[in-house]
């Protein structure tokens, strides 16, 4: 690619992508942690984590 200012704004962004990246890498039990997935009976988690889309 050659350099212009589209080049220099794809290069931001995959630097600002892994710094995210490495931010959240150790916090993924949090992050995955969803206050729907740990309300209700598993009967009900298990319906809808089955749910087939259409």
């Amino acid at each position: 690619m050659k350099p212009s200012p589209y080049y220099d704004r794809i290069v931001e962004v995959v630097e600002e992508l892994m710094k995210f990246t490495l931010l959240t890498r150790n916090i993924e039990p949090y992050l995955l942690d969803r206050y729907s997935e740990r309300n209700g009976t598993p009967n009900e988690l298990s319906k809808r984590l089955n749910q087939q889309s259409i």
